[in-house]
């Protein structure tokens, strides 16, 4: 079985697992550059050698963190195969991630906040920024928030 055709059943999986459309969308692009970096080779046929030579080739232009998610889509791939017994050795179970530095959180000092409570110009904005900031919401998360909350108001509206 080629790898792209593969592709069309560990999709199909990741679906049926809930995963976000953002994130298949991300792995299809991995799967992409794999195939361009392998070949589009039967699966059977891809071992430890030409995966760290696919992964050796690209490791000096990319940041520990980007080849780190190209590893793990590797490996998740291999071992959809493996499981699914496309194939009978998975040739990634060897391959590590890098060390990657830890992040520090950035934040907002006192000042900051101050200063955008004066810039807001409605009482809308004002419980906005002051939810955000005493909750440590993300802005993603409280924006879920929002619109979840909208849409439970339009239903009992209606």
């Amino acid at each position: 079985m080629l790898i792209s055709e593969l592709w069309r059943l560990y999709e199909a999986d990741k679906r049926i697992q809930g995963f976000s459309p953002k994130t298949l969308k991300a792995y299809a692009l991995q799967l992409k550059m794999l195939i361009r970096g392998l070949g589009d080779l039967d699966i059977s046929e891809v071992t430890l050698i030409l995966l760290k030579e696919y992964l050796a080739k690209h490791s000096d232009r990319l940041k520990p963190n980007s080849l780190g998610h190209r590893i793990r889509f590797v490996r998740s791939f291999f071992r959809f195969a493996y499981e699914e017994n496309y194939i009978t050795v998975n040739p990634s179970l060897k391959l590590r991630e890098p060390k990657t530095e830890k992040r520090v959180p950035k934040f907002l000092i006192e000042e900051d906040v101050i200063h955008l409570k004066i810039c807001c110009q409605s009482l809308k904005e004002r419980a906005l920024l002051e939810f955000l900031y005493s909750t440590g919401c993300r802005v993603g998360e409280v924006e879920k928030l929002i619109s979840k909350t909208l849409i439970g108001t339009t239903v009992q509206l209606l």
